[in-house]
């Protein structure tokens, strides 16, 4: 069986996840491979940090391969640089950066995999169960948390480009035409960005378990990201172009891809 192993590489600019597909047939490949990897370490200072990384790649890819192709992207996500990131934020419930315990622990398990629906039903979409991964729950357009979750990003992103002293527009662009055809190309738009031209920053988040880029999120790390941004390109290039702007998709994944 051929599958796909991914290996945490340490170079001195630092990690990375390096995707190799390997025929993995015999569960003995993978513990020779262990072995090698020692044995190169043995001629060299061993570094605790190495040898650990190298327990981890092995654990990883056994995870991996023994996971179905929406876990395999869902891990392959909360791998990418900087996906753990809220994990580490200093919780202060004035900037509005704090979870309470039932909050958290929702949070954990639906990071885990783990499943936090027990079958039951989207209160706001009639007869839509709801996937123990949580797809639907973190994608539901019906309610407002997709659009309340949008907007404190772009409120994020023009308040950072504030403090950085730029000249900031929220929302911009619409029924800037006669014909009304340029819909708010910019949820965030900075004067001067380059050469005199404005930046249209135009935010979006995805998620890596979407059927439309599930093939590609299960075998490489920020696919889902990767698309979305193609899609906002394709849907405003032109658009921010008739308008003297830069087009800049802000994309990312619901796990933090």
């Amino acid at each position: 069986m051929v599958s796909l192993i991914l290996l945490w590489r340490v170079t001195t600019s630092g990690p990375f996840l390096q995707c190799t597909a390997v025929d993995t047939s015999d569960e003995a490949w993978l513990q020779a491979q262990l072995s090698l990897s020692l044995e190169s370490l043995a001629q060299q200072p061993p570094i605790q940090k190495a040898l650990s990384v190298k327990i981890d790649d092995f654990q990883f890819n056994q995870l991996f391969n023994s996971s179905s192709l929406a876990d395999r992207a869902r891990l392959l996500s909360i791998s990418s640089p900087h996906a753990l990131s809220w994990l580490s934020v200093v919780p202060s419930e004035g900037l509005g950066l704090h979870l309470n315990p039932d909050q958290f622990q929702v949070a954990i398990k639906w990071w885990l995999g783990l499943d936090t629906s027990g079958g039951s039903l989207c209160s706001l979409c009639p007869d839509t169960v709801l996937d123990p991964l949580g797809h639907h729950a973190s994608t539901c357009k019906r309610g407002g948390d997709a659009v309340f979750r949008h907007n404190r990003l772009r409120d994020v992103v023009a308040e950072s480009c504030r403090l950085a002293h730029l000249s900031v527009k929220v929302e911009a662009g619409n029924n800037l035409t006669p014909d009304h055809s340029h819909t708010r190309p910019a949820d965030v738009l900075v004067q001067n960005w380059s050469r005199g031209r404005p930046a249209a920053f135009d935010i979006c988040v995805t998620s890596p378990l979407n059927t439309l880029t599930l093939s590609e999120a299960r075998v490489c790390a920020g696919a889902a990201a990767q698309a979305g941004e193609v899609r906002k390109h394709s849907a405003n290039d032109d658009k921010c172009g008739d308008l003297g702007w830069f087009c800049v998709p802000l994309v990312t994944e619901t796990y933090g891809a």
